[in-house]
């Protein structure tokens, strides 16, 4: 039996990241593969290290990453474009204090310490990822359009009604969607056809990763729990 692991919403938590990866390797010695469903900056005080990590990819043989693109990095790559008024406040300044700004630079300046190498490989991401069973994708997938005809943006910015059971069904296709985006503390929210993984993370340092068998289609045989500290506890002076 070979797994999926899916990991949502990190947004800065490098340290859950680090911790979340050693657990899946230390639990799985066959290998497999994770599909990291975006929003890896913002917010959070590591998302250059998040970046750095995921570009690199996996250092244990046999492991597979797949990173996808939300919509925290289309907000990045607008405010290094110059789009700051929406990019600072969504998280915007924890992420340029991850690349060295120090407080009250000038905020445009500080854009130029992004690597051009991070905004392209942002760019380049893909949207979604279906692997025959299940739709990884940022946010939701619209219902009744083919896959080859979705919408980007709203495949990482729409929310699903809350308790919609909805997964993707259209021409014969019926998959099961893994997504984030829409954050309940109190998640993973499970339903018949999609499963949210975003557990708000970045603030709660809860992380839930969602483990899937590839050969078994629907929603996720188990669950792995990271705990990490609580954003307020980080931000506190040693």
């Amino acid at each position: 039996m070979t797994k999926t692991y899916s990991i949502a919403d990190l947004h800065g938590r490098h340290d859950l990241l680090v911790a979340a990866i050693a657990r899946i390797e230390e639990g799985n010695h066959s290998a497999g593969t994770v599909v990291f469903t975006g929003d890896y900056v913002d917010r959070g005080p590591a998302s250059r290290q998040i970046i750095e990590t995921l570009m690199d990819g996996p250092q244990t043989p046999g492991w597979k990453w797949i990173c996808l693109r939300g919509n925290h990095e289309e907000i990045m790559m607008a405010g290094c474009l110059g789009m700051l008024h929406w990019w600072l406040p969504n998280g915007g300044g924890a992420t340029l204090m991850s690349y060295g700004a120090k407080a009250g630079e000038d905020a445009v300046a500080a854009t130029a310490r992004v690597p051009l190498e991070h905004i392209e490989w942002m760019r380049d991401l893909p949207v979604m990822h279906n692997d025959g069973k299940r739709l990884f994708v940022h946010a939701g997938v619209e219902a009744g359009v083919p896959l080859d005809q979705q919408d980007e943006q709203k495949n990482t910015w729409m929310l699903y009604p809350d308790g919609a059971e909805d997964g993707y069904a259209f021409g014969g296709v019926d998959l099961h969607v893994v997504h984030g985006h829409h954050q309940h503390e109190e998640g993973p929210m499970l339903f018949a056809g999609r499963s949210n993984f975003d557990t708000l993370a970045w603030y709660t340092g809860r992380l839930v990763v969602g483990v899937f068998d590839d050969d078994v289609p629907g929603g996720p045989v188990s669950t792995i729990e990271i705990k990490g500290p609580h954003i307020e506890d980080m931000r506190r002076p040693a």
